[in-house]
């Protein structure tokens, strides 16, 4: 059983910095690509950005510029470093990694942590 724990979250001023971080734990045989998500109460579950194994990245139009997201493939750990936030970046935001069982690639999720961004 592979599970995702995130930290980082927290209240954060406007223009402000806050760094999220996820680890994998438990029996790891292979992780693919890793990704941030976030959801504002009331949203839908939306794309913030994705890592890919090798290193390759894609950002959400909205974070472009101003977040960034890294990984350590040997502590099996994804980062968001989030800079000049804005009050609309404030969502639960949610650690996405795909692990791969024998053949089959399957989506993992974390709990969730919170940031809140004030004006």
């Amino acid at each position: 059983q592979v599970q995702l724990v995130e930290s980082g979250g927290g209240l954060v001023q406007a223009g402000g910095s806050l760094r999220l971080s996820c680890a994998a734990s438990g029996t790891i045989f292979s992780i693919g690509a890793m990704a941030w998500y976030r959801q504002a109460p009331g949203k839908q579950r939306d794309f913030v950005a994705v890592i890919a194994s090798g290193g390759s990245t894609n950002y959400a139009d909205s974070v472009k510029g101003r977040f960034t997201i890294s990984r350590d493939n040997a502590k099996n750990t994804v980062y968001l470093q989030m800079n000049s936030v804005k009050p609309e970046d404030t969502a639960v935001y949610y650690c996405n990694a795909n692990h791969k069982y024998g053949t089959t690639w399957v989506p993992l999720w974390g709990q969730g942590t919170q940031v809140t961004v004030s004006s």
